[in-house]
């Protein structure tokens, strides 16, 4: 007897190798257009699948779950995190949740380091001279920024990004600080010659460069507080390429306007395609540095992510427990 494939179904286009492999494995429903799904279009999928593999730009809330089908069994995050997932939610309606942890850490490490050199440099606002046509020459006292060696780097967030972050930082010659909900191993510690602030306020008031690389759970939201950014120096740059909400964004853009902090480079945003237009003036300006959340936007990562999916949905459809469940405690 020749056994039925689960239905699974893709909420956006994958790489092709991956959804090939899907289409080979399982009854794999994709979207070829790319488009995100509607919350009717999303309950919909729900109802239909045995396995829901959605990404960052869907919500699965606890109002959408409740409208799962008898056969939904599990929810293959293709994501590092889950704060799209309500995953109590899931877990009590008796769904299983995955997601895939660990192969984007080199490719978000990478943009950190991207943005932290783009903004104390001026790289983006310097290109920009020169497509605009606006480059008279080389002057000794023009386009000047900051040398980042030998500055205090804080990392809010020491789990596998945060410290590939600090190993490639250390290699530039930032000094290397981090806050953290669990003080790391002191091998780590000493290998990166970190040091542990127990207190976010008494880090965030001593450093040249905050780089914001924890998850967002509900306890991180606006970790970075009105009143949290008011403690950093005039000459701090704020990096931000995890999530948008970790940000009071609002505060952030109006202390970039008043010029009290030295600038930012953001890869997330709060709002999400959104970006506020007080944000884009000041990347017009030269004051802030934007991307469109691509820190991890590599085809070696998305093909891993993948790849992660994969197993989760063969291992979970095989009887196993999947090498990446999530369960509520984790968050």
């Amino acid at each position: 007897m020749v056994r039925k494939k689960p239905i699974v179904v893709v909420t956006r286009k994958l790489p092709d190798v991956v959804e090939t492999r899907m289409c080979e494995l399982f009854d794999t429903r994709l979207n070829v257009s790319d488009a995100p799904l509607s919350q009717a279009e999303l309950a919909q999928a729900l109802r239909t699948a045995d396995v829901l593999v959605p990404t960052v730009t869907d919500r699965i809330d606890a109002q959408l779950i409740e409208q799962a089908g008898d056969n939904l069994k599990l929810i293959a995050n293709f994501g590092n995190g889950v704060d799209n997932i309500d995953v109590a939610a899931a877990v009590k309606r008796g769904l299983t949740v995955t997601n895939t942890p660990g192969v984007l850490t080199d490719d978000t490490a990478d943009m950190t380091m991207a943005l932290i050199l783009a903004v104390a440099r001026r790289v983006v606002e310097g290109a920009h001279t020169i497509t605009a046509g606006e480059w008279t020459g080389w002057s000794p006292t023009w386009m000047l920024g900051s040398r980042i060696a030998g500055k205090r780097l804080g990392i809010v967030g020491m789990g596998r990004i945060g410290q590939a972050v600090a190993r490639r930082a250390k290699s530039f010659g930032l000094s290397i600080h981090y806050h953290n909900r669990r003080r790391v191993a002191a091998g780590v510690e000493e290998a990166l010659e970190a040091t542990y602030w127990d207190s976010l306020d008494q880090m965030l008031a001593r450093m040249d460069i905050v780089s914001v690389n924890c998850p967002h759970t509900p306890a991180t939201y606006h970790l970075l507080s009105a009143r949290r950014l008011k403690l950093l120096r005039p000459s701090a740059i704020v990096v931000n390429t995890a999530r948008g909400e970790i940000i009071d964004e609002l505060t952030l853009t109006k202390m970039l306007e008043a010029g009290d902090i030295a600038g930012a480079g953001l890869d997330v945003f709060e709002h999400e395609p959104a970006v506020p237009n007080k944000l884009l003036r000041l990347a017009k300006a030269g004051k802030v540095t934007l991307l469109p959340h691509m820190g991890s936007a590599t085809h070696e990562g998305r093909i891993d992510m993948g790849e992660k999916v994969i197993v989760n949905v063969k291992t979970f459809m095989d009887g196993h427990r999947p090498p990446d469940r999530v369960l509520p405690n984790m968050l």
